[in-house]
């Protein structure tokens, strides 16, 4: 629904003076400044249409052009069937957007023919939308509203998500209401929450004042104890009473919830209704629709505008424009319950007839009227999961799938489309969901392959949360029992555990992953065993891996996607960064394409750590930001705990201490890492960077040692990520008079760590045993710490060459340290690691060299990465549609940033960029 901006009625709304107050805030973002996007919460009948209303209001007043949309049960399982009710205002617009967007929107909109040939990009699907939205903000301010988003359906979910996210630099807001408990989770945490709730007593007074029969004495004082705050219900048992001022039986005490006593309410008219009017009512619930051509069609006997006028007299529809609305989605709900299956089920039926030119919902309808199993009406709605698929709706094919399962009468074949339906959920990016499926299979089937498909994808839905024996509960069986019977399904199910085994960190489960292993004879294609192993012994097995690695990606079929994801994982392990930073990439660029939200986000993170340690810090920052948001929505918790904690390391490499504790302690809020030993090594190397950085000694020193246990012979608490703790723990140590305790833990570490070691790991332990040796051997470390074998992990390079400058210096060589010093000031310049530039400016001057006080260029100094990265590539000649497609941006959204990059450059255009930024090199 479009508002336009003809002006709007005041309507008057009785204290809510607060949600008012942050609605008109944001109203006013939509051009200026604030927070973009509000999520209003609250219990059925708490207001929300009423203030959503009220906002809309307040937009047209002030100039915006409002977009609307009201989630429906009845759309809920067709794809997009949100975004495409957004949208209908301006729909013209789509023929303007670039070729791919207008094509993928065509194609979801059903406005060509889609032959199942090619399935829309996801990306571009929300892309388009997002051009769309931009391009019509750009005419005139905007507000979109989403009213009832937890009847939404979750493709539509998913693209305002990725348009909530997007909004900052856009001349538009986004108000999304919904109940409080069934916010969407792509909302639950991420925004702003502004809850309606319950009205005060004095308030709920002052309501009960405003209605045309207020209600008095014992009357009123049931009424305000039984509505409990709920503006809806006040008004309700208020227009009850009114209609019976005998009654007074409002229900008792022990009675079901609210909501549905409100729904009892609502129905509580119809008796009264003639039997005509009660039959389309139901068929409007049912249609779950605002369509009156979907009643009328199903009812053609029934258009006579005197079958509406009881219901719209009693309060319960309005009929206008083509639309039937009733008057709340409880009444829907009242309508619907009141009604008897048979009625219910005549009513599916009829709009099933009437929908034969639209076969998904008359699928849908058919499911609804089904009393029991029903093959026929099963391979219905698989058949519109298949076109669900082919669109790239892979949550509605999941759904219509789920539900096929249920009506399929032969268990087997229920089983399997049980499966297909958590393919599809996991396609989608659902973990919880595909969780929730594949807990299904177990009482419909025996087979041995089906029960290990089914416990193979429930222990993948776990994978990316923190539950990893649960996790491994699942896979770790699964891999062993097929072993033999079906050792490409053992070996898949392997790799699916080695995710789960390196986030736990124990031992037990590293040596099982071995041992199953050992089980499986070679198969064609051996990357979950590469994985598993890398995984499994990274240091006293890593010769053995790295000789299969180049020939796993040798063999690696053309775009392989899982190849890709887990030999890239692999190389990670093993320190092969260049080559993890290729292959992940090259993953990305493939998950960009697809809806496998979940996969994506454990990717991104990946990628994100290997940016981070190959010394391309912008672009870490930035797939760690897109690993959160996508594992925010894919109830990833693994995840959502450790890229804020990569970003917190980020942060205080930079010079944010204060900011990077707070960033990563609010990551751990409320999580339990006791048995998430790798979350737990990250956040104290988070917080002890941001000491360092601090030039807190004492503090660094006391939150690296806590990577290692506290035995006699010290441990790594996490067998992988600890170690490469270990020279930034003697860097502290020396300076906070631990260098005693911090050679006990170096020399328990060095037993665990294998005699073939990386470049980067052999460095890390030169660099530590020469920080805590004796004078006469520190030399030789230091000399084999600096080895530009290492330069490849430039940060840490520099922190040697670093080190080796002082300790030179200290011993009055100077000149000896002034190229080491040197080497490091280049390297902690381009990383922008600010606390670093001061230390190692200040040995350089000490040692006899001039050194201007470090400025990266001052005004590029003043650039977030992401308009770095914008003014780098528009320097470069790329428009801006250019720069938005590679950035996933709007071409709108681009010229903003470049307006508020030009004067922070002090330049007038792009011409001037290149000169401007001088040499700042470009992250790849």
């Amino acid at each position: 629904m479009d508002f336009g901006t003809e002006s709007a009625p005041e309507l008057e709304i009785l204290a809510r003076d607060h949600e008012k107050s942050r609605i008109s805030q944001l109203v006013d973002a939509a051009d200026g400044s604030g927070p973009k996007v509000l999520v209003l919460t609250g219990e059925p009948g708490a207001g929300k249409s009423t203030l959503v209303d009220w906002a809309a209001s307040q937009a047209v007043a002030h100039g915006r052009r409002v977009l609307r949309v009201r989630g429906c049960e009845g759309e809920k399982d067709l794809g997009f069937a949100g975004v495409h009710q957004l949208l209908r205002p301006v729909l013209t617009g789509v023929e303007r957007l670039p070729s791919r967007q207008r094509d993928a929107l065509r194609c979801v909109f059903g406005l060509d023919q889609a032959d199942g040939s090619q399935v829309p990009d996801p990306l571009l699907i929300r892309l388009g939308v997002l051009t769309l939205l931009s391009d019509t903000a750009t005419e005139q301010p905007l507000l979109i509203i989403v009213d009832d988003a937890q009847w939404l359906d979750v493709g539509s979910l998913d693209v305002l998500a990725f348009v909530a996210r997007r909004l900052e630099d856009e001349p538009a807001a986004m108000l999304l209401a919904a109940r409080d408990d069934a916010v969407p989770v792509r909302f639950d945490r991420d925004f702003p929450h502004l809850t309606a709730g319950p009205l005060s007593r004095a308030a709920a007074g002052l309501l009960l004042d405003a209605q045309p029969h207020p209600p008095r004495g014992r009357v009123r004082s049931q009424i305000l104890q039984q509505a409990a705050g709920n503006p809806l219900a006040l008004i309700e048992l208020t227009r009850a009473f009114a209609k019976d001022p005998g009654s007074r039986d409002t229900g008792s005490s022990g009675a079901l919830p609210l909501t549905a006593r409100l729904e009892q309410i609502f129905a509580a008219d119809l008796p009264t209704l003639p039997h005509a009017t009660q039959r389309v009512l139901l068929l409007a619930a049912a249609a779950g629709t605002t369509q009156l051509s979907d009643v009328l069609r199903a009812a053609p006997d029934m258009d006579g505008p005197q079958i509406w006028r009881p219901a719209e007299q009693a309060g319960l529809v309005r009929v206008e424009g083509g639309q039937v609305r009733l008057r709340h989605p409880l009444v829907r709900s009242a309508v619907y319950q009141a009604a008897s299956f048979a009625e219910r089920r005549e009513a599916h039926l009829a709009l099933a007839a009437a929908l034969a030119h639209e076969p998904d919902r008359r699928a849908w309808h058919l499911a609804a009227a089904a009393p029991g199993p029903d093959e026929q009406v099963a391979g219905a709605l698989a058949e519109s999961a298949e076109r669900s698929r082919h669109r790239g709706g892979h949550a509605a094919a999941a759904a219509a799938l789920e539900r096929a399962a249920e009506l399929t009468p032969e268990p087997e074949l229920r089983a399997c489309r049980l499966l297909a339906a958590a393919k599809s959920a996991m396609l989608a990016g659902h973990p919880q969901w595909v969780g929730e499926i594949a807990a299904q299979v177990d009482a419909l089937t025996d087979d041995p392959q089906l029960l290990a498909e089914a416990s193979l994808r429930a222990g993948w839905s776990l994978a990316v949360t923190l539950r990893h024996d649960d996790s491994l509960a699942f896979l770790l069986p699964v891999a062993e029992s097929m072993a033999t019977q079906a050792p490409a399904l053992g070996l898949s199910a392997l790799g699916a555990a080695a995710t789960p085994v390196y986030n736990s960190g124990d031992a037990c489960y590293r040596n099982e992953i071995h041992r199953i292993s050992d089980l499986i004879a070679p198969q064609p294609d051996e990357t979950d065993r590469v994985w598993s192993h890398a995984v499994s012994r990274p240091f006293t097995d890593r010769e053995r891996v790295l000789k299969s690695l180049p020939q796993a990606v040798d063999a690696m079929p053309d775009g392989s996607l899982t190849a890709l994801v887990s030999l890239g994982a692999a190389a990670w392990i093993l320190d092969e960064t260049d080559e993890a930073v290729r292959l992940l990439g090259q993953a990305m660029d493939q998950l960009r394409r697809t809806a496998t939200a979940g996969t994506n986000c454990t990717v991104a993170q990946v990628l994100a750590l290997a940016l981070f340690e190959s010394g391309d810090w912008t672009a870490s920052q930035s797939a760690a930001e897109d690993a959160f948001w996508m594992a925010t929505e894919a109830g990833a918790d693994n995840i959502t705990v450790g890229s804020p904690l990569l970003q917190a390391t980020l942060r205080a490499a930079r010079g944010g201490h204060a900011g990077a504790r707070a960033q990563a302690d609010e990551a751990v809020h409320g999580r339990d890492l006791r048995k998430s030993r790798s979350l737990y090594v990250r956040h104290r190397h988070a917080l002890g960077m941001a000491a360092l950085a601090e030039g807190d000694h004492k503090t660094a020193y006391e939150q690296f040692r806590q990577a290692f246990t506290r035995d006699f012979h010290p441990a790594p608490v996490h067998y992988h990520a600890s170690p490469y703790c270990l020279a930034d723990l003697a860097a502290a140590a020396v300076r906070a008079g631990q260098a005693d305790d911090a050679r006990t833990v170096l020399r328990a570490a060095e037993g665990t760590l294998g005699e073939s070691r990386s470049a980067r790991l052999e460095a890390i332990v030169h660099r530590a045993s020469a920080l805590l040796s004796d004078p006469d051997d520190a030399e030789t470390h230091f000399r084999t710490a600096a080895d530009p074998a290492g330069a490849r992990w430039p940060f840490e390079h520099a922190l040697a060459h670093l080190d080796f400058g002082e300790w030179l210096r200290r011993r009055r060589r100077s000149a000896e340290a002034r190229p080491l010093l040197g080497t490091a000031l280049e390297i902690f310049e381009r990383l922008d690691a600010r606390p670093w530039i001061e230390r190692t400016a200040a040995e350089l001057r000490a040692a006899g060299v001039a050194v201007a006080p470090w400025a990266a260029p001052e005004a590029v100094a003043d650039l977030t990465p992401q308009e770095l990265q914008i003014a780098q590539l528009a320097a470069e000649g790329l428009t801006n549609r250019d720069i938005g497609a590679r950035l996933y941006l709007s071409p709108r959204t681009i010229g903003f940033h470049l307006h508020k990059i030009f004067p922070k450059l002090g330049i007038t255009g792009r011409v001037q960029l290149r000169d401007a930024l001088g040499h700042v090199p470009r992250p790849d």
